[in-house]
């Protein structure tokens, strides 16, 4: 569907602005499948780039793409609540965005330093971020709104300091200019502080890639990312992956297993 949502996601990623009056013009908005979607950008003469055996960094089609189902996800009021927690890759920055402050912090730990006094200016700030961490762990326990005006105020001394150290001074910039993101959890306390649980789940993956390289096919890395998904889900849940496909697969004296969604259902709900 392309809406304001579509528009506002294509003008964020960089999408050329010729390309977007291409799309805006055409008149129709809803399409019902990405191969009625895919017809449209025939239509227009919007064509990837690798199609044509050129490289490019971003690919038109692909964002135009994910713009037209980020707006559909819109319309239908999807993730309307939903909070988006990420490392600051550029993909994830769609709807309501937080940052992971373990990653954020990472880039001052891996700051190369070249003097004592370099270092030291390091230490001091890593050692300010991490205090400041642990009251943002406070908070999310005990939120309030006098604690949330300080959080802020404290926030802004941290990162607007100036430590004589011309990089690090660069990035503390850089990392205030993701306030909003990274403060996200003042506004919604639940939401977590960092992405270890997602990296968690996928390290496995990322361990076996690094030794066997990736999938040879699109369909097998499908597959993989679906059995991943369904293995990790039965052990937060306290079920055995065999027995799971036991019960898919009718063996016999295996024990009838519910849908994953019910589980998923039970445990989102307060208690």
């Amino acid at each position: 569907m392309l809406n304001e949502a579509a528009f506002v996601y294509w003008r964020s990623r960089g999408l050329p602005a010729p390309l977007i009056a291409r799309l805006t013009e055409a008149g129709q908005t809803r399409f019902v499948d990405l191969a009625a979607w895919q017809a449209q950008l025939n239509r227009l003469g919007i064509v990837s780039p690798a199609e044509a055996g050129l490289a490019v960094i971003q690919d038109p089609v692909q964002i135009a793409t994910e713009g037209a189902q980020w707006g559909s996800i819109h319309a239908h009021g999807f993730l309307s609540d939903a909070v988006l927690l990420s490392d600051d890759a550029g993909q994830f920055a769609v709807g309501r965005h937080a940052l992971c402050w373990v990653h954020a912090e990472r880039l001052v730990h891996k700051q190369d330093t070249f003097t004592d006094q370099h270092r030291a200016a390091q230490q001091r700030v890593r050692n300010l971020i991490w205090n400041f961490y642990a009251d943002l762990k406070v908070y999310r326990t005990n939120p309030s709104k006098s604690r949330r005006i300080a959080l802020r105020a404290r926030f802004d001394r941290i990162f607007r300091r100036r430590t004589g150290f011309a990089t690090l001074d660069r990035l503390l910039k850089r990392l205030h200019a993701n306030k909003a993101e990274l403060l996200m959890v003042l506004e919604r306390p639940e939401i977590p502080l960092h992405t270890n649980g997602s990296e968690n789940d996928i390290r496995c993956q990322v361990i076996r890639r690094k030794v066997s390289a990736g999938t040879r096919s699109d369909t097998g890395r499908d597959c993989r990312d679906a059995f991943l998904g369904l293995a990790k889900t039965c052990a937060k849940h306290g079920i055995a992956f065999w027995d799971y496909l036991g019960s898919r697969f009718h063996v016999h004296g295996q024990p009838a297993i519910p849908p994953l969604s019910e589980f998923v259902r039970c445990r989102g709900q307060p208690a």
